[in-house]
C-alpha cells in the first residue's frame, strides 16, 4: 500500500522549518509532498533549497483548503494520500496502525488519528480530538471536546472507534474514494468541508474511523484564527451548506431551525461587543441563499442514505443540561 503524505501551505514557512524535520524522522518509507498555495514568503525556497526529496506543487493562485487538495492531489500517485496541516507534529510509528486497519477492512474510507494539543500534550485539541459527530441541526461535536470544553487525555479514547467525521487537521483517506466523490466541494474553500467529504463518502457505503494507536500533536489556529469573522462566516455558511445537501430527511425544518440557532449566535456577538462576527453571520446567511439552487441540484443527483446523528442537540446537552464529557451526552 503506497501512502503519500501530503501538507497543505500557505505562506507557513516558520512550520514547514519547526515541523518537517519531525515529520521526516518518524515517516521513512512514505512519500511526503506539499502543495503550496501560491505562499508569497519563502516557503517553496525553503523546501527545494533544504529538502530537494519532497516533492512540492506549486498552484498559482490560492484555493484554500479545499480548492488547494483538490487541485493539487491531481498530480499525485498513491493508494492513500495522508492530508496533514503544517502545524503538527507527529509521533513515532503514527501511520502503521492506520495503515494496518485499511489493510483489515475494505469498507474503510477514512481513517484519522488521536489528535493532542502541541501546547497541552496532555489534552485534545479543538480540531478533530478523538473523532468527530453532529447532532441533528450539524453541530459539530468530538470525542474529547464538546465545544470548548477539551478533556484530558487518559487512554479514554484508545481504541479504533467508526465516527462521522475526520479531522482536516490530518486524516488518511483511499485515493480512489476521493476521486470517485470529486474531492472536497471546494465552493466551502476553508472549514467544515472535511465533514462535508465524509458525510458524502457514508452516503456511498464508506466508514469512517479514528485509531487511538496512533496520536499527533497540533498547534490549531495556523492558518485562520478563530477569533477571526472571517471564520465565523466560514463556518456558519458551509454547515449549512452541509446540511441542505446531505441529510436524508427533508431538511429545510432543520435548516429553519438552525438558522434561528444563528439569529441569537448573533444577538450574543452583539451582547459581547463583536459586531463584525454578527456581520458574518448576516452575510453567511445571504451567501446560503444564494447557493441555494445549487445546494438543491447536488441533493436531487446524489441522495443520502444515512442518519447523521444520534443525539437531536448537542447545544442542549451543552448549554443546558451542563454536559462537558462525550461519554456523558
Amino acid at each position: 500500500m503506497k501512502i503519500a503524505i501530503v501538507i497543505l501551505n500557505w505562506n507557513g514557512v516558520h512550520y514547514l522549518k519547526q515541523f518537517i524535520p519531525n515529520l521526516l524522522q518518524n515517516s521513512k518509507g512514505y512519500h511526503v509532498y506539499v502543495i503550496d498555495n501560491a505562499s508569497t514568503d519563502q516557503s517553496v525556497e525553503f523546501l527545494k533549497t533544504n529538502y530537494p526529496t519532497i516533492k512540492v506543487v506549486e498552484l498559482q493562485i490560492n484555493k484554500g483548503y479545499a480548492g488547494g487538495y483538490n487541485e493539487g492531489l491531481q498530480t499525485i500517485e498513491a493508494d492513500v494520500f495522508c492530508l496533514l496541516n503544517s502545524d503538527v507534529e507527529v509521533t513515532k510509528n503514527w501511520v502503521s496502525p492506520i495503515k494496518n486497519l485499511f489493510q483489515s477492512n475494505s469498507n474503510i474510507g477514512i481513517i484519522q488519528p488521536k489528535i493532542l494539543d502541541y501546547n497541552r500534550q496532555d489534552y485534545f485539541e479543538y480540531a478533530g480530538a478523538a473523532g468527530g459527530f453532529i447532532d441533528a441541526l450539524g453541530y459539530p461535536y468530538c470525542r474529547g471536546r464538546l465545544f470548548d470544553s477539551i478533556e484530558k487525555d487518559t487512554g479514554q479514547y484508545d481504541e479504533s472507534q467508526e465516527v462521522f467525521w475526520a479531522s482536516g487537521a490530518c486524516f488518511f483517506i483511499r485515493s480512489k474514494v476521493f476521486h470517485q466523490l470529486g474531492g472536497f466541494d471546494d465552493s466551502f474553500f476553508a472549514h467544515m468541508e472535511e465533514i462535508d467529504l465524509c458525510w458524502r463518502a457514508q452516503n456511498q457505503g464508506q466508514k469512517i474511523y479514528c485509531v487511538g494507536q496512533s496520536k499527533i500533536y497540533h498547534i490549531g489556529g495556523g492558518t485562520l484564527d478563530a477569533n477571526q469573522p472571517q471564520k465565523t462566516h466560514l463556518n456558519f455558511r458551509n454547515s449549512l451548506f452541509c446540511l441542505v445537501k446531505n441529510t436524508k430527511s427533508t431538511p429545510w425544518v432543520l435548516t429553519f431551525c438552525r438558522m434561528v440557532l444563528d439569529g441569537i449566535a448573533g444577538l450574543r456577538f452583539l451582547l459581547h461587543f463583536q459586531p463584525l462576527h454578527t456581520l458574518a453571520i448576516i452575510k453567511a446567511h445571504v451567501d446560503f441563499y444564494r447557493s441555494l439552487p445549487q445546494l438543491i441540484r447536488f441533493r436531487k443527483t446524489n441522495p443520502s442514505t444515512i442518519k447523521h446523528y444520534s443525539i437531536r442537540s448537542v447545544v442542549w446537552a451543552y448549554y443546558v443540561q451542563r454536559l462537558r464529557k462525550f461519554n456523558k451526552l
